[in-house]
């Protein structure tokens, strides 16, 4: 854990937010060397943030002591080079129980992913998460989707809790993230909360969040194949239409595509590709399956494509500049 705030080191970020895979052996255990090799692959390649142990690293699947193991490999191969922000789940009571295991070893921040399975109404949730920021000295991010789904009202509220400061969007409503950007921008002004595009493939959807003033996103792809990743941030951020359209229709729509043919494919097709590059970092762990191997082919496919958009539009793979101060 650094000493800097996480709002302040994820205000500026030149690149997008990492969210490796946990990686196992072949007995099924955690491997932690392979998951080190992971993470040092990606901030190697200018990763922004590391989000360990969330929905792609299979939080759902990892007992308390295993996420521990994880998130402190997490925190000791970045060496405080960008923050480490760790998963935190299921009901208050074990979300609370996670949220001081990674305090422990050493996160600078949570993400807080829905309550188990239970639709609750707005104030249970805003009780839920505001028990959680109050648990630990980790500054929290809310996972917005499935059955966490916030008023503008609420928002207001979460934003006004202390440690809480900013909220990822996995829902993908933009009529409602507008509206919850306005309350809070009224309600709250002057102060610096942080939204998050964290659809799974969010480069689709990147072009219609920055048009309500929400810049940082989840990649998933950034996991498997950052000069990709990197490339279209940079033409997103610089106005490279041309480039950013091109990787649209010929690498990020197609993988969503086939992202679509399989149940649990927002992780285990990543993970598949992860594989695919070179490091051996497992197969999802049940009730999850692998990928059959027609989607695997065709994944490599959709990777080459994406490749061949950089040679074609001269694109060195190299990490994004630093952010000025």
């Amino acid at each position: 854990m650094t000493s800097a705030p996480l709002a302040a080191r994820l205000t500026h970020v030149a690149g997008p937010l990492f969210f490796p895979v946990t990686a196992y052996g072949p007995d099924g255990a955690v491997d932690l060397d392979a998951f080190r090799a992971h993470v040092r692959t990606g901030i190697d390649a200018g990763a922004a943030a590391v989000f360990a142990c969330c929905g792609t690293g299979e939080f759902h699947a990892l007992t308390p002591e295993e996420f521990r193991l994880v998130v402190a490999a997490a925190v000791e191969e970045t060496a405080g080079e960008v923050p480490v922000v760790a998963g935190a789940g299921y009901g208050t009571a074990l979300a609370i129980q996670y949220a001081k295991l990674a305090e422990e070893a050493g996160a600078d921040g949570l993400l807080a992913m829905p309550p188990y399975l239970v639709f609750a109404d707005q104030q249970g949730l805003l009780a839920h998460y505001t028990a959680l920021a109050a648990a630990t000295s980790l500054e929290t991010i809310v996972y917005q989707r499935d059955n966490a789904v916030f008023t503008p009202d609420t928002v207001v509220a979460l934003a006004r809790t202390p440690g809480i400061i900013g909220l990822k969007d996995g829902y993908g409503d933009l009529d409602l993230m507008q509206r919850i950007v306005s309350a809070v921008r009224t309600e709250l002004p002057g102060q610096d909360f942080l939204y998050f595009n964290g659809l799974p493939t969010a480069e689709l959807t990147g072009l219609a969040y920055r048009g309500i003033g929400v810049t940082l996103y989840s990649s998933a792809v950034f996991a498997f194949a950052p000069d990709i990743a990197l490339a279209f941030y940079r033409a997103l951020d610089s106005g490279d239409d041309e480039f950013a359209n091109a990787l649209l229709d010929q690498f990020y729509r197609p993988l969503v595509e086939l992202r679509a043919k399989g149940r649990g494919y927002a992780v285990s097709l990543v993970k598949a590709a992860v594989r695919l590059e070179g490091l051996e970092v497992g197969e999802v762990r049940t009730p999850l399956t692998e990928p059959p191997a027609a989607h695997i082919e065709e994944l490599a496919g959709i990777i080459e494509r994406g490749r061949a958009l950089l040679e074609k539009y001269g694109q060195a793979r190299t990490a994004p500049e630093e952010p000025a101060a």
